[in-house]
């Protein structure tokens, strides 16, 4: 049964920022990470991907992303961080390990245990403080819509999508315009779909990358700290400028809010172009499947011959959390990242939904969490 001062569940770049920082401060860390080896999510990921956010404001903490890479990573460049990450803190990252239950020991300050399966078995780790840092997209979630058991075409969430060959001639159908969907959408149509449609639901607020040549991370981080009313106007006037009245190609109109809901904008690197073309088409929501149909809230259908949804993910953690109060009823943690927890010595961080970026806000979660779990290590909390 290893022992640490803390357990760490997660790998990814929140789990890894978690854990430098805790060693900054001498705290010992280990990284429980279900991959083989670190950076497995990104390396899963489409072949199209590079991180929205730039290279200055994506750094993790006290240790930034050298400048050798391009301002926008690729999937493949944020892997080779994350490794060059671990590998300049030293850190202790156990791979292969599946963490499947966390629950608290006999007293509250006593610390926590955690039952995780790996390559040899069942092993227990226990640890005076446990970090939580799975993230947010950590079980693919799809509707039950009518029919999806009998439709006769290929079906996939987007967690599965590498890149547009197995789609080439097909006509597609992606549910959901967030940045996954909108960038799966035009990598299909730029690589040999027949016909690519997007099914949305509620109209997402869009914005370019690099408006007016600044990147949109460093407007988000500025408006930020504006009141969210009045930062939504700006980010608002800021994409009508730059990517322009989208209802006259069948974008439904939505409410351009992403300061006060806290839904992420899309973040337009070649959609909004393939819109404007007529390359991709925009759809209803999707309510029902037949065998080889779509059928859609405004009463159309179409036929398709594979549907991919890009329907978001749930954390998973009610069913990995034996600890009540701490998570809300989406199943996120209540408490902000990196500061306590309802339960003592339980913490969180990678739960942030963030205009300034996942990779910015890890940074800064993992300094806030280094500061209090030392604080509860001491006693002085």
């Amino acid at each position: 049964m290893p022992d640490s001062q803390v357990v760490v569940v997660g790998g990814g770049a929140a789990g890894l920022s978690a854990a430098a920082a805790l060693a900054r401060r001498g705290i010992d860390a280990v990284v429980l990470e279900q991959d083989d080896d670190i950076g497995g999510t990104w390396a899963r990921r489409y072949d199209r991907l590079h991180l929205h956010t730039v290279r200055q404001f994506s750094g993790l903490a006290h240790f930034p992303i050298p400048r050798r890479y391009p301002t926008y990573l690729s999937r493949d460049d944020v892997v080779a961080y994350l490794q060059e990450y671990a590998r300049h803190f030293d850190l202790r990252v156990v791979t292969s390990t599946t963490v499947e239950r966390i629950r608290p020991q006999a007293t509250p300050r006593a610390g926590w245990t955690v039952e995780a399966r790996g390559a040899s078995g069942t092993v227990v780790w226990n640890g005076r403080v446990t970090v939580v840092a799975t993230g947010q997209y950590r079980q693919p979630f799809v509707p039950n819509w009518p029919g999806l058991a009998t439709f006769g075409g290929t079906f996939t969430h987007s967690v599965a999508y590498s890149n547009a060959a197995p789609y080439r001639g097909q006509r597609v159908l992606v549910v959901g315009a967030g940045n996954s969907g909108a960038e799966i959408a035009t990598d299909l149509i730029d690589n040999g779909a027949a016909y690519v449609a997007v099914s949305i639901r509620t109209a997402p607020a869009i914005v370019p990358r690099d408006p007016f040549g600044m990147p949109v991370q460093r407007t988000g981080i500025l408006l930020s700290a504006l009141p969210p009313a009045l930062a939504n106007r700006l980010g608002r006037f800021t994409s009508l400028l730059t990517v322009g009245n989208l209802t006259r190609y069948g974008m439904p109109k939505g409410d351009f809010a992403p300061y006060t809901t806290k839904r992420i904008p899309l973040i337009d690197v070649g959609f909004v172009d393939a819109l404007k073309r007529g390359r991709v088409k925009v759809k209803a929501a999707l309510m029902r499947l037949t065998r080889t149909d779509a059928v859609f809230a405004d009463g159309t259908s179409e036929p398709f011959d594979s549907i991919i949804a890009a329907t978001g993910f749930t954390t998973g953690l009610e069913s990995m959390l034996d600890a009540g109060g701490v998570l809300d009823e989406a199943g996120e943690p209540r408490a902000r990242a990196g500061e306590p927890t309802a339960r003592p010595g339980l913490f969180f961080v990678g739960f942030v939904h963030s205009l300034r970026g996942h990779l910015f806000e890890a940074n800064r979660a993992s300094r806030r969490l280094a500061r209090n779990v030392e604080r509860y290590l001491t006693g002085s909390a």
